[in-house]
């Protein structure tokens, strides 16, 4: 495929990694698990999305960071954890650039797409085209200055707290100040107030059933720093206990104000 001058298809170690060069917008996305790993919109002085420093990019392995598709299943109901389409590679099938944005559509084979239009708003969006009911998350890690100093709004005030497998009452706002993995009840929007920053990320859930908040704190995780948790969280995307079922379209946007 013949890629246009704001294309440019690179190797990050053993992975190829399709970067985004526009008057609006740096990006980058892996090819495994078309997994978008960075976008900058021109109006934002850091990054959006965030990566591990320490990520490898190994063929088959999962990466830490930016925006991993959980698919087709959520978590450790099989092997491997959350689904086979973040390590598998997708096809670039669909691509083009207007003044404002480019349009990138990636598929898997005859299982799913996911659509991306990046400028200085983040739309992705995802269709399940497999013929089987199926769970999916995109496991968005938000860039922050400062863990300490965020504010999650948006949330509701009860959730399913997976670290001790109940349900459980909790404030909203939601700071981070420990290690958290909850399911929320998804609300359409969700912002987060990060005032070392001095932004708010926009966050727009569209047909999600479940919002995942999630910061390991202290916890050793693979594929990240001992403090790289200070610097990141993830507000994601979900579909976990209403299936989606075929054709159906799940999307997030993303906006920085």
């Amino acid at each position: 495929m013949n890629l246009s001058n704001e294309l440019k298809l690179t190797k990050y170690n053993e992975l190829d990694v399709l970067e985004v060069n526009h008057s609006k917008v740096k990006a980058k996305i892996a090819l495994q698990g078309a997994q978008l790993l960075s976008w900058q919109p021109y109006n934002a002085e850091q990054d959006v999305l965030w990566l591990s420093e320490i990520e490898p990019f190994k063929a088959g392995s999962a990466i830490r960071g930016g925006v991993p598709i959980c698919y087709p299943w959520f978590g450790t109901v099989k092997e491997p954890a959350h689904g086979t389409a973040r390590i598998r590679e997708w096809n670039l099938v669909e691509h083009s650039c207007s003044s404002e944005s480019v349009r990138l559509v990636f598929a898997l084979e005859q299982e799913a797409k996911i659509e991306m239009i990046l400028g200085e708003t983040c739309g992705l969006y995802f269709t399940h085209l497999g013929s089987e009911a199926a769970q999916l998350a995109l496991h968005t890690y938000f860039n922050v200055g400062d863990i300490t100093k965020v504010e999650v709004q948006g949330l509701p005030t009860r959730c399913f707290d997976k670290l001790t497998d109940q349900e459980v009452e909790v404030p909203s706002p939601r700071q981070v100040d420990q290690n958290i993995d909850c399911i929320y009840a998804a609300n359409p929007t969700n912002i987060i107030q990060d005032f070392t920053y001095q932004r708010a990320i926009v966050v727009e859930h569209h047909n999600a059933t479940e919002t995942v908040l999630w910061n390991p704190w202290h916890k050793p995780t693979g594929g990240m720093s001992e403090n790289a948790y200070q610097k990141m969280v993830c507000v994601e995307t979900a579909r976990l206990n209403i299936l989606l079922q075929p054709q159906e379209v799940v999307s997030v946007k993303i906006s920085v104000q």
